[in-house]
């Protein structure tokens, strides 16, 4: 796995999901597996062709420390999502 990309938050360019976060937990030559914390959870994630995301700056410390850890859960991966949502999606 290319471990620049776990842990990184990324967005769906397309298919039904598109415009919904992920978080990257695996990936592979040209698929990434994908984790949202309650459709797509840790042990079952959605396998995405790496150009049909769009990627964001913003890499998860937690979710790495606690994957080192092996306490990486899918209500961490909700967490990290929901916060980078309340940080960077303002709605009126």
């Amino acid at each position: 796995m290319d471990e620049s990309l776990f842990a990184r938050l990324v967005i769906s360019k397309s298919g039904h999901d598109k415009g919904k976060l992920y978080i990257i937990i695996k990936s592979d030559k040209s698929n990434v597996y994908l984790c949202d914390g309650v459709l797509k959870k840790l042990d079952n994630p959605k396998k995405k062709n790496i150009k049909h995301i769009q990627f964001t700056n913003y890499i998860s410390d937690e979710i790495i420390k606690r994957n080192k850890n092996n306490k990486l859960h899918d209500e961490d991966v909700r967490k990290v999502i929901d916060q980078y949502k309340k940080e960077h999606f303002h709605f009126s």
